[in-house]
């Protein structure tokens, strides 16, 4: 089946590309971002407004309490139903988002035979995240898995509990199961374009301004009502949360932590850009090279060629 993909870094546009991407081919969006399928938590995630998707259908968007628990395999099984009710109306899928795990497992086809927690490794590697830090456990894990503890941030603590569990349960890395679950044959034959920088310190301004905009539109008060509530260990994890939470307990300045959202943001585009240039299929249109319309017109020919070959 032929879908299109817009991925890449936080703050590089890839909402509007995505949208005028299927104005411009009769595409309908699905999200590939592992925090935006959360209610509520619509500053801290970007999540895309009712103005940003100019009338153009949004699907896997703002369908899940912040409590629930969510997998990968769970968002390839409601991806995949997404992206055959389009396609079976005759418009094409275009995912758009992030998140390079979601992607990744979804066009990719790999499975995931093992969902199951292991309560009692579970429960001494949170014990452990509690009284030793999250820190160790993330290099525990570098010494195991690098590959996997490369992508994962240290909000992200979940994954990484995940991953260890997955070691101790198996002996197998969680790198490891990915590559022996990937299937034969890719499920979607996917023509993806990633918006990238060229100049890095281009990319992190955009960044800087994105989060002085969040703030102006309220995400202090957004991470204020979700702090003091019940966040669920997925949705915790989400970059603008965490770092505030010095601030309101009164340990450092409002200035100070949003300098840390920064640094925390860049540091997840850093990541997110590793993550999609390690796939050589994958076409990258630089933000910094050229003016909008240029790249709207050459992402679009690219895609066209893609799902017409």
């Amino acid at each position: 089946m032929k879908i299109a993909a817009v991925v890449g870094p936080t703050a590089s546009g890839k909402t509007k590309l995505a949208v005028d991407i299927c104005r411009a081919l009769n595409g309908e969006a699905v999200s590939c971002d592992s925090m935006q399928i959360y209610k509520y938590m619509d500053i801290a995630t970007a999540k895309p407004t009712t103005q940003e998707m100019c009338g153009i259908p949004h699907h896997m968007l703002d369908f899940l309490e912040p409590g629930e628990k969510y997998s990968v395999a769970a968002y390839c099984t409601e991806a995949g139903k997404c992206i055959d009710d389009i396609s079976g109306r005759g418009k094409l899928p275009v995912l758009v988002g992030g998140t390079g795990l979601y992607y990744s497992s979804l066009v990719d086809n790999i499975s995931f035979a093992d969902e199951d927690d292991d309560a009692s490794i579970r429960s001494e590697l949170e014990r452990r995240a509690e009284s030793e830090g999250i820190e160790t456990l993330h290099r525990e894990l570098s010494a195991i898995d690098p590959e996997t503890a490369a992508q994962l941030h240290l909000n992200n603590r979940g994954r990484i509990i995940r991953a260890l569990e997955i070691y101790y349960k198996t002996g197998v890395t969680m790198s490891e199961q990915q590559r022996r679950s990937r299937l034969a044959e890719p499920k979607y034959d996917c023509t993806a374009i990633c918006l990238d920088a060229r100049d890095r310190q281009f990319l992190y301004d955009r960044i800087d301004r994105r989060v002085d905009i969040m703030i102006e539109n309220g995400l202090i008060e957004e991470a204020r009502r979700f702090l003091s509530g019940e966040l669920g260990k997925t949705s915790g994890q989400a970059i603008g949360y965490k770092e505030l939470q010095p601030y309101f307990s009164g340990e450092i300045s409002l200035d100070d932590a949003v300098d840390n959202l920064k640094r925390s943001t860049r540091r997840y585009a850093k990541r997110q850009l590793t993550w999609f240039r390690r796939d050589e299929r994958i076409t990258h249109l630089y933000i910094d090279e050229m003016p909008y319309e240029d790249l709207l017109n050459t992402a679009v020919g690219i895609i066209e060629r893609g799902i017409t070959k």
